[in-house]
């Protein structure tokens, strides 16, 4: 017996009278795959775009401790650029807090974060500690 899509998978239990939370849940997929089938199915039976389902099914789940996306926004990741550069404590901190300001919702707050961490990495250097 041949292995059900995942696409087909959704469907059949759309069809089956399975909330959209329920068949995410079942399937350990994003409601939003679930909903561009449910989509897909009302619109014209035909017409599920199985690339784009495929997309949204391979597109990780929000990670907030290990890949949080208000680092992950562009082409490289935060920490990423951080350990490229070899940047100390300070320097990475002030980095990490620039780079999530537009994104996390604390914009002011976080540049002045980025600023404490600039003038502890001067005060030390300064001082002869850093």
């Amino acid at each position: 017996m041949k292995k059900q899509s995942k696409t087909a998978q959704i469907r059949a239990l759309l069809e089956a009278g399975k909330s959209v939370k329920e068949v995410a849940a079942k399937l350990k997929v994003k409601p939003a795959a679930v909903y561009q089938v449910r989509y897909k199915v009302a619109k014209d039976e035909k017409a599920v775009d199985e690339k784009a389902v495929h997309e949204v099914l391979a597109t990780p789940v929000f990670d907030p401790v290990n890949h949080p996306t208000h680092y992950t926004t562009g082409k490289i990741e935060t920490i990423d650029y951080i350990d490229a550069k070899g940047f100390n404590y300070c320097l990475g901190n002030a980095i990490k807090y620039v780079s999530r300001a537009p994104h996390k919702g604390k914009y002011v707050e976080d540049l002045k974060k980025a600023i404490w961490y600039i003038n502890h990495a001067i005060k030390l250097h300064e001082e002869g500690r850093g």
